[in-house]
């Protein structure tokens, strides 16, 4: 995956510079902008191999104590355990990575692009990537739109088909032309558009998705462990709640016989199901700004993380 990953980056920048540099500088871009898409590109390539080939937090026989310290067990998705694999004591909020074969600190997810896991070491470099290349092919379209207008410009081509051919000079009239002669003169252009726009479309869903986690204080394996335990206790207080109906039943069948209860006042009761609230406890969000400065600077990286051993040791 990552050599599919340089390749169709390699692939659309060299279609892009075969296609579109001999039309830079133009009307509307300047010639610097062939030095900025190379900038860009290989910023992006550099937060791909930091995220890659960076420790994503594995814990190790030596760094377990201050890991056990740094992320308590909340006693509802984590407990004290043992990793099977790795004979060590399982931190909360760790996973053991049966691709990598180690546990991982804040595991998030093994991300197969990378071929690396996400942890709480390199998610500020993985919420970079991704916030990068998003924001790489928002500057393709908005590069190759202005080469295509600059283009139609310098060509005349509005002025050639309402003045030789006659065409009425307003949108609707114009807008069929242009389009036609844009997708036979520089399809190449219109399709690497079109892939950019819907490659920037999933990475601005992922980066929202992951952005929210990072806000909450929550990985999205964590997220995962949030669901199964929801819907366990939804399921437990259901059964509770059932349990009593029942129980209330039963009451009043042994009471003496009560006057009818309206109907409409049975149609608007609240069932005791209606009234049941299920409550998620996460008890590692710290309020978004605390969450984000974690994110930026992992506990792993700060001199009280490493301090925590004589305490827990």
């Amino acid at each position: 995956m990552q050599i599919m990953y340089l390749g169709i980056i390699g692939a659309t920048y060299y279609l892009i510079a075969t296609s579109s540099f001999s039309y830079i500088p133009g009307y509307y871009l300047s010639g610097q902008h062939r030095f900025m898409s190379f900038l860009a590109v290989g910023v992006g390539i550099l937060l791909f191999l930091l995220t890659s080939f960076s420790d994503p937090g594995t814990v190790t026989s030596a760094n377990v104590p201050q890991y056990l310290s740094a992320y308590p067990y909340d006693n509802i998705i984590f407990s004290e355990k043992e990793c099977s694999t790795c004979r060590i004591s399982k931190p909360a909020r760790s996973k053991h990575c049966s691709i990598c074969n180690r546990c991982v600190a804040r595991f998030d997810h093994h991300c197969g692009w990378m071929n690396n896991c996400i942890g709480e070491r390199n998610t500020r470099y993985f919420m970079a990537f991704i916030l990068w290349h998003f924001l790489i092919c928002i500057y393709g379209v908005v590069a190759l739109a202005l080469i295509l207008a600059g283009r139609l410009k310098e060509l005349k081509v509005i002025y050639i088909l309402t003045e030789y051919y006659g065409i009425e000079n307003s949108f609707r009239a114009l807008a069929p032309q242009v389009v036609q002669w844009l997708l036979g003169a520089y399809n190449t252009q219109i399709l690497i558009m079109m892939f950019l726009a819907l490659v920037s479309l999933l990475l601005a869903g992922f980066f929202t998705y992951h952005a929210k986690l990072c806000l909450t204080n929550t990985t999205t394996n964590e997220s995962f462990k949030w669901q199964e335990h929801l819907s366990w206790q939804r399921k437990v207080s259901e059964a509770k709640a059932s349990a009593e109906a029942l129980k209330a039943s039963l009451d009043e069948l042994g009471q003496e016989r009560k006057p009818q209860e309206s109907k409409w006042k049975s149609f608007f009761r609240r069932s005791r199901l209606e009234e049941l609230e299920v409550v998620k406890n996460n008890v590692y969000d710290r309020g978004f700004l605390n969450n984000i400065h974690e994110v930026i600077f992992p506990l792993s990286t700060r001199r009280s993380f490493w301090a925590n051993k004589s305490k827990s040791g």
